[in-house]
């Protein structure tokens, strides 16, 4: 096991998370980076675990794609298919001219489901290693 890729992940799957509550207490508050950063949150930890599980995870920020690698290992994945679908919208494409709309109710619940991802993905204890 890759003991500390895997803590690598988990540490910059934190900060982003961090990040984006830090953002979402600002005056000015950038919504796309907000959902990204949790959109880049979700796929660190998706990655961290796969790597947990000797599996080596693609170079995509599609969380569909990752939480279906996921899923073929332990199928308790399909609790968070919801949190995942909704945060894919935020991949990449979000950070470029674009049509979507954000409000702060989307950025709060962008973070609100990183955070469902971010107790779920069972490798969290490995970051106290």
């Amino acid at each position: 096991m890759r003991i500390d890729e895997i803590k690598e992940w988990i540490y910059l799957a934190e900060n982003d998370l961090y990040s984006a509550k830090i953002l979402i207490n600002q005056v000015r508050k950038p919504f796309e980076v907000i959902c990204y950063l949790c959109a880049q949150s979700a796929e660190k930890y998706l990655k961290s675990y796969l790597i947990y599980n000797n599996v080596i995870p693609p170079k995509t920020h599609n969380l569909i794609s990752l939480l279906s690698l996921c899923l073929e290992i332990n199928t308790d994945f399909c609790k968070i298919e919801k949190e995942c679908g909704y945060l894919n919208n935020f991949n990449n494409e979000i950070r470029y001219p674009h049509k979507i709309e954000l409000q702060e109710v989307d950025v709060n619940l962008a973070i609100k489901y990183a955070e469902i991802i971010q107790a779920f993905v069972p490798i969290n204890a490995i970051r106290l290693l």
